[in-house]
């Protein structure tokens, strides 16, 4: 077996980080926790932190930091750290051997580069770095000699379809969705969803912000952007498919015409798994579909006027540049005003839309440029929300 991979966990307490730590209980011979971090759940990072013995770990203040010290033993040898510098010393941990970003949101750039520049390799959950900087992101993964693997199910899948063929026989990525709560809702009953109501994904199991992602379709926009970046794919040649059972996680068709799908039950662990041990299989013991059980495997196109957030992502890709920086930042705020019952459902979607006209696109960005659109882009977001209640 040999010398265990040693881990550092971004977001070591919320879906993603949970699960890969259930790997890593599973398999302590292959893996190692040398860094977690988290964001306000201090009690629970503290469990975790006594129970792996990492090197380091960081939250999101300083305050949580020392909330957290008082939490642990005075004996335990541990360094704790705050804010975007800690992030980025977790990523770059000298004796890291892989970074699984499982942080959710425009946090996960800086690490995530942070990452790249130490020569980590990076099992990648968090979507948000791509659809802001994909293709600086890309280019300097790929000067660095940097893997990254892909987490999320949709784009672990595409990734195990192409396997080793070679690019110029990819012809077209196929995205899957579940379609969420309301795939079936009337649009007319938008105004009536309460928070309680998205937060109930009727297959997967996720953190609130991209239940809600995945109850507006904005998620399956922001894996829109991500694949094409990571697969390097035209976004005329992306076609999203909505899929009720999510069975076949995505597909890959090839030039002969020839189509390949992945397909698994609804568990995150899977996808993880196959990240954190490429290009090895775990025996995870999963079950397998039961296909005598399934009806039938249905896909249909998305409904863009009842689900425009999807729109709006499809044409933040096309645009490019600081666009789609500019239209993640607006949905984190508006889903966050939502969770908070401050802006109702469809105005997550008036709020995005009016934040990108008022942007001033930007081609070509640099880092800097591109957390600037994102700070800006959070400020009228803002704004946008104070006139859905005025």
């Amino acid at each position: 077996m040999g010398t265990p991979k040693n881990l550092a966990i971004l977001g070591a307490t919320g879906s993603i980080g949970s699960s890969t730590l259930d790997i890593v209980r599973r398999f302590p011979e292959r893996y190692t926790i040398r860094s977690l971090t988290a964001g306000r759940n201090i009690e629970r990072l503290a469990l975790q932190i006594e129970e792996f013995r990492p090197a380091l770990a960081v939250v999101q203040e300083e305050a949580g930091r020392d909330r957290l010290r008082s939490l642990l033993p005075g004996d335990l040898d541990i360094e704790l750290l705050w804010g975007e510098d800690g992030l980025a010393a977790a990523a770059a941990l000298p004796e890291v051997d892989m970074v699984v970003t499982g942080v959710v949101g425009a946090v996960g750039l800086m690490p995530t580069l942070a990452a790249i520049d130490a020569g980590k390799p990076i099992a990648l959950a968090n979507k948000e770095t791509l659809v802001m900087a994909g293709e600086v992101v890309m280019a300097r993964a790929a000067a660095a000699g940097v893997p990254i693997l892909p987490v999320d199910s949709e784009h672990s899948a595409i990734f195990q379809c192409i396997g080793q063929h070679p690019r110029q026989e990819v012809d077209r990525l196929f995205l899957t969705a579940s379609g969420g709560p309301f795939r079936t809702l009337a649009a007319d009953r938008f105004d009536t969803i309460r928070p309680e109501d998205a937060l109930k994904h009727p297959n997967w199991s996720m953190g609130a912000k991209i239940t809600i992602d995945s109850a507006t379709l904005m998620n399956k926009g922001l894996e829109f952007i991500e694949a094409r970046h990571l697969f390097d794919m035209a976004p005329e040649k992306i076609q999203v498919l909505v899929h009720p059972q999510s069975i076949v996680h995505s597909m890959v068709g090839f030039v002969d015409g020839s189509v390949l799908a992945q397909l698994g039950i609804p568990d995150m662990k899977g996808p993880i798994a196959y990240a954190l041990a490429y290009p090895d299989r775990l025996p995870l013991g999963l079950d397998y579909p039961d296909f005598t059980a399934l009806a039938n495997l249905t896909f249909e196109p998305p409904d863009l006027k009842r689900f425009p957030c999807l729109a709006l992502a499809m044409d933040a890709c096309a645009q490019g540049g600081t666009l789609p920086a500019v239209l993640n930042a607006a949905n984190e705020i508006a889903v966050n005003a939502f969770l908070q019952r401050r802006i109702g459902f469809p105005d997550i979607y008036r709020v995005i839309a009016s934040t990108m006209t008022r942007h001033g696109h930007q081609s070509r960005p640099n880092v800097e440029q591109i957390r600037e659109a994102d700070r800006l882009a959070r400020t009228m977001a803002g704004e946008e929300i104070q006139k859905c209640n005025a």
